[in-house]
């Protein structure tokens, strides 16, 4: 039984819509602004904890939207946990499967929350909750946009000045296949390989192009290929990554501890991008990890373009797990023209740190939440 004081008294959401330092582009769309969703709960006592319910640029990603998952926790999820204690965070999970099927990025934006309602409780960081930290830092990579060359160069100059990034991504699938790959290999080769690129295609080409282009991009000095092809053909997948030297990451073909099963069993990929958004949370993301570490994969941390409360929770998921070991792109909040919590997040060195304190040990600036809240 759980202690009363950490019994669940409620549980709130707030959308907000966080402008962004410049348009992020993916395969199929363009943001300009990031909408969040907060996951508020809050314990008997008064502890509150928070929660992201995020997606990456929208709908097109998984399916979930903002509203579509303030839907799902308002009306499904919260009514349901209400009265369990924020210490039961794995029979509370396995009991919302009996509810709520798949939605797993509103699903972990009520994980995260209780794990940081219970973190605060205790008095200890969620890193402890999820093992202990072994480390203190994560290597973050930077996704660049689609912009001319120039720009390009001068944002990857700027960054590694400001000791920020050292490694950079570049999104594709919105172009021409021949344009974007030649586009990709002038900004590699501007670099004169003292950068590491790589590329994400967000599963936009088909076999046929992807035979094609993939190994011109690796040719051309791209270190990591990022789901090129639909998330459901993991057979072709498996042959572009027997056809290239450089390692393959699935991205949208891993959601759940089976899918790394079945990407392994084929050999489709090397890498698997960990994302504690689309994989239900952090308990979840913790089978996804363990499952790829068995199978001898590597794993990366990677994002949703989170705000800080979700960021903060996979940087202790990162920090606790070291199955994460091909570095991370948690660089959500270095994406975000305003400043949510009272005291940044720590990039420096090419790292982003650890936050100390209780539960994910950041705390959000309520006037600048109240600012960008919708109506």
């Amino acid at each position: 039984m759980s202690d009363p004081d950490l019994k669940i008294a409620s549980v709130t959401t707030t959308i907000i819509d966080v402008p962004l330092i410049r348009p992020h582009k993916f395969a199929t769309t363009t943001s300009e602004a990031q909408p969040i969703l907060l996951v508020a709960v809050t314990t008997e006592s008064g502890v509150t904890g928070y929660g992201e319910g995020v997606v990456p640029g929208g709908p097109w990603w998984g399916g979930e939207s903002v509203e579509t998952m303030q839907q799902i926790v308002d009306r499904y999820i919260g009514p349901y946990i209400i009265g369990r204690g924020v210490d039961e965070i794995s029979g509370v999970m396995v009991d919302i499967e009996r509810i709520v099927a798949n939605a797993r990025f509103a699903k972990a934006a009520v994980d995260v929350a209780m794990h940081d309602a219970w973190g605060r409780a205790l008095g200890v960081p969620v890193s402890s909750l999820l093992g202990g930290a072994f480390r203190t830092g994560v290597d973050v990579r930077w996704a660049l946009g689609a912009a001319p060359l120039e720009e390009i160069v001068e944002e990857v100059t700027h960054k590694r000045e400001q000791r920020l990034n050292f490694s950079f991504k570049l999104k594709m699938g919105a172009l021409d296949p021949a344009v974007d790959t030649g586009r990709v290999v002038k900004i590699v080769e501007a670099f004169g390989g003292e950068v590491g690129f790589s590329i994400d295609v967000n599963a936009r080409w088909d076999r046929f192009t992807a035979l094609r282009h993939v190994p011109q991009l690796v040719d051309g000095g791209v270190e990591l290929i990022e789901q090129p092809t639909p998330a459901d053909q993991l057979d072709v997948l498996a042959e572009i990554n027997r056809r290239v030297s450089a390692p393959v990451m699935a991205d949208e073909s891993v959601q759940t501890p089976h899918d790394a099963y079945e990407v392994a069993k084929l050999g489709a990929a090397d890498v698997v991008a960990l994302k504690t958004t689309k994989c239900g949370g952090l308990q979840r993301s913790k089978q996804v990890v363990a499952v790829a570490k068995a199978a001898g994969l590597r794993c990366h941390g990677a994002t949703s373009i989170e705000g800080p409360i979700g960021t903060a929770a996979s940087i202790h998921f990162a920090c606790a797990e070291p199955g994460i070991d091909y570095g991370t792109e948690l660089f959500g909040p270095q994406l975000f023209a305003v400043e949510l919590l009272q005291k940044p997040l720590d990039y420096s060195e090419g790292q982003v740190h650890l936050p100390e304190g209780p539960g994910l040990g950041v705390d959000l600036d309520m006037d600048v939440v109240k600012k960008y809240a919708r109506s």
